[in-house]
């Protein structure tokens, strides 16, 4: 019965949607020069998710390689829109491959991205990069400063980074590590929502 009762109250769409403040404090189009700007975004929109109140200590942006550009941003919206799928590289997989009108980030012949997280991915964000079509992942905070609040991050091994490594997926860990964890470190402060633990 109880059942039947979900079933005949589904929903036929799913509404995937950045934080009202994500328009208010990113300019896509702006040219972000070396990783260590392309990571202070991504540790910003970590912070102001965790500070604004509106998910988890993680964000997210993808980039033009070769220009710097600004294409889209993901935090952390598991909480936020009751959807397990929403970590801050997903949402920002997802948004970009809409707003570039493609299922695939490796369509163009002449533009390639980069995925920059504040955080090493989870197992889910891991495989996502190898079906997204990026060209290249650079991340802060590793696997260690996750697992110290109580995420789980899944089966990540240094094989997965080696694995994606052979498909032609650039690697660049730990930059601005102590200022992503510090990130990690605020939501463990205020008592942030451990969701997958």
């Amino acid at each position: 019965m109880a059942e039947s009762r979900v079933m005949s109250d589904a929903r036929e769409t799913v509404l995937i949607t950045w934080p009202e403040w994500i328009p208010e404090t990113v300019e896509f189009g702006t040219r972000y020069e070396t990783d260590d700007d392309r990571m202070r975004l991504a540790i910003e929109l970590s912070r102001q998710n965790v500070v604004r109140g509106t998910g988890g200590p993680f964000g997210a942006a993808i980039f033009e390689h070769s220009t710097g550009a600004l294409i889209s941003v993901g935090v952390n919206s598991v909480v936020r829109l009751n959807n397990s799928a929403l970590h801050a590289e997903m949402l920002a997989i997802m948004m970009a491959q809409h707003r570039l009108g493609s299922y695939t980030l490796a369509a163009s012949s002449s533009a390639s991205y980069d995925l920059v997280s504040s955080c090493d991915p989870c197992a889910m964000c891991l495989g996502a990069v190898l079906w997204s079509g990026v060209h290249r992942l650079v991340t802060g905070a590793d696997r260690d400063d996750a697992t110290a609040l109580s995420f789980e991050e899944g089966p990540v091994f240094p094989q997965s980074y080696t694995y994606l490594q052979e498909r032609g997926v650039a690697i660049t860990r730990g930059v601005l590590r102590q200022e992503a964890a510090a990130v990690l470190e605020l939501y463990r402060r205020q008592g942030g929502q451990i969701y997958n633990a």
